[in-house]
């Protein structure tokens, strides 16, 4: 073993033994093996037992990890082709070849421990503790967000459904529109953040991917029945081929719960496989449904496809339903990791009542800050800006380059995670500046 991951697995050793030897990890997959001991020597692959008898099977680990990856980014698509012209797609295929290479980057650092299970985990192994604390505050700060973006997008989109709602409060307070929808959204999703077994949440999945795909079918039926196809456009707007690669990334923002997903894998050898599966069936749902929406609404298409839809339309009622589907499966999914690290500090984990008192507080704070929160395209070109970026290429190829580079890699590969590293540092300081700039406009 190189000397660099020897160091690095004495000391998550020594700060993980005492804390998870009777227990499980923040993500329910013990770091023993089955005989009580820890792997400390073999090859890499060999220190990750590949296969587990209680995880979830290939089929469910599919479900979960494309409903990670096809997130809410799916309505903003055709914003972010109107903000960056036609070409633009041509670099959404790259985000998302970038996107999913970096992603197998990830599942090889984790193959390089056998008790690396989160992705600060991965952060530690690589720098330390250092490295630990700067994964865990993006990755964190991250899944924050989109779970705040997801209570937005669901008021934004009840408040079109039926809008002029209200409720009278005790102290003659009064709930109205989006704040109205988003507290009754965060409702509606408490139960889910209650579960702990990801095989479980494969149900709650497999409803997400149905709404995406309903959701692209009222587009077609809108652009048919309708409004017709305008069939014009900009080829391309370099002004605003920042916003439209924050966007984009935002898209393929699923690498923070990949370690989460990884370790929940019966045989997780075969996670490179399901990582493809999902990547290429997500990006021909993205890709149709930015061409459909700017087709049908041009540079007119606003941040959320959705709220383009004549009111009252039955395709309209179809497309928002199936929207507020979507988040409300992917919400627990997402703040998972939030709600294990809280119970991990605390010294709270394989308590029941104790986690369903941390994933309330989690969800409350999240629909306290969304009913704040008036820019939903903005914030999303920001989370992909800056944060999305910083855990989908920094991280991932960073890591994998400290952590590997003792053994040696080929050049050919070096010189395509620089590629990739030079591409996130230049979406990172345009995209996180023109987001920015939107954001204050705002005010």
């Amino acid at each position: 073993q190189p000397h660099h991951l020897s160091s690095g697995r004495s000391k998550m050793e020594d700060h993980k033994t005492s804390r998870l030897a009777a227990t499980a990890s923040p993500l329910g997959e013990p770091l023993l093996t089955a005989t009580g001991k820890r792997v400390v020597d073999g090859d890499a692959e060999a220190q990750l037992p590949p296969y587990r008898s209680a995880g979830a099977s290939f089929s469910r680990t599919c479900l979960n990890l494309t409903n990670a990856v096809s997130g809410i980014g799916v309505l903003t698509m055709p914003y972010a082709v109107s903000r960056g012209g036609w070409l633009s797609l041509a670099l959404f295929a790259l985000v998302g070849a970038v996107c999913y290479y970096t992603g197998t980057l990830i599942a090889r650092c984790m193959r390089a421990d056998g008790s690396v299970a989160t992705y600060p985990d991965v952060g530690q192994l690589a720098f330390g503790a250092a490295g630990r604390r700067t994964v865990a505050v993006f990755m964190y700060v991250e899944l924050y967000l989109v779970a705040i973006s997801f209570l937005v997008l669901e008021g934004d989109n009840l408040d079109k459904l039926f809008p002029g709602a209200s409720v009278e409060l005790p102290a003659g307070y009064q709930l109205r529109g989006k704040q109205l929808f988003i507290v009754l959204a965060g409702a509606v999703v408490l139960p889910t953040t209650w579960l702990k077994n990801l095989g479980v949440l494969a149900y709650v999945s497999a409803l997400g991917l149905v709404a995406s795909a309903a959701l692209t079918a009222s587009l077609v039926w809108a652009g048919v029945s309708e409004s017709g196809f305008r069939g014009s456009g900009n080829v391309l707007n370099l002004a605003g081929l920042p916003t439209s690669l924050g966007l984009y990334f935002v898209c393929f923002t699923g690498h923070a719960v990949f370690p989460t997903i990884y370790s929940s894998m019966k045989n997780s050898k075969q996670f490179s496989q399901v990582l493809l599966f999902s990547s290429v069936l997500c990006s021909l749902n993205y890709g149709l449904t930015a061409v459909l929406g700017y087709l049908i609404y041009g540079d007119d298409v606003q941040s959320q496809v959705t709220l383009n839809l004549p009111s009252g339309r039955v395709y309209t009622k179809i497309a928002i339903v199936m929207t507020l589907v979507n988040p409300l499966t992917k919400y627990a999914l997402l703040v998972a990791p939030i709600t294990s690290a809280i119970e991990e500090r605390f010294s709270l984990a394989g308590s029941g009542p104790a986690r369903v008192a941390v994933s309330t507080a989690v969800l409350v704070s999240t629909v306290a800050v969304a009913s704040m929160v008036p820019f939903f395209g903005f914030l999303m070109s920001f989370i992909g800006s800056l944060l999305s970026v910083m855990a989908t290429v920094f991280f991932p190829c960073l890591c994998y380059l400290k952590i590997y580079k003792a053994k040696g890699l080929r050049r050919v590969e070096v010189a395509a995670i620089v590629a990739i590293l030079l591409l996130g540092a230049f979406v990172a300081v345009t995209g996180t500046y023109s987001s920015l700039l939107d954001i204050i406009g705002t005010f």
